[in-house]
Formats: structure tokens, C-alpha cells, sequence
């Protein structure tokens, strides 16, 4: 079964690009391991927001701005294989 990776995004302020990008990337990193959904906002609110198995590991509101620096990839990567380790 795959692990779910859900990606709330700000849609009125266009952040889809960002989170295609992501969604290559991490399908990249776990080849058909991954179920990746990605909802953007009607409204502006500026999300970037990722949850992995439910769980939120980043989040643009917050502070952790874009998934756009190796350590905030590899910050979801570890997330990711400790959701996948726990089956």
C-alpha cells in the first residue's frame, strides 16, 4: 500500500509549479511507493503545507518556506522513511 503525501498549496497565488516540482522529486526518491495528492487553495493564503501519513512535517505558514533547499528535502525524505519503516 502506498504512504499518502498530501500537499496543500496556495492555488490564488500559483504555488502548483512548486508543488509539481516536489511531487517529481519525491516520486523520483520512492518509485511507486508514494500516493502524493495535491490540493490548491481558491483563496490566497499563502500554504505550502505537507503532510506525510497525516502527519504535518513542513509547513510554509510556519516559517519552514518552500521545499527548496536539500535540507528541507531531505527533512521529508527521513519522514517519509520512518512512515515507510513503520508500515
Amino acid at each position: 500500500m502506498a504512504l499518502p503525501v498530501r500537499v496543500v498549496y496556495c492555488g490564488a497565488w500559483g504555488y502548483k509549479s512548486k508543488y509539481l516540482q516536489l511531487k517529481k522529486k519525491l516520486e523520483d526518491e520512492f518509485p511507486g511507493r508514494l500516493d502524493i495528492c495535491g490540493e490548491g487553495t481558491p483563496q490566497a493564503t499563502g500554504f505550502f503545507e505537507v503532510m506525510v501519513a497525516g502527519k504535518l512535517i513542513h509547513s510554509k505558514k510556519k516559517g519552514d518556506g518552500y521545499v527548496d533547499t536539500e535540507s528541507k528535502f531531505l527533512k521529508l525524505v527521513a519522514a517519509i522513511k520512518a512512515a515507510l519503516a513503520q508500515g
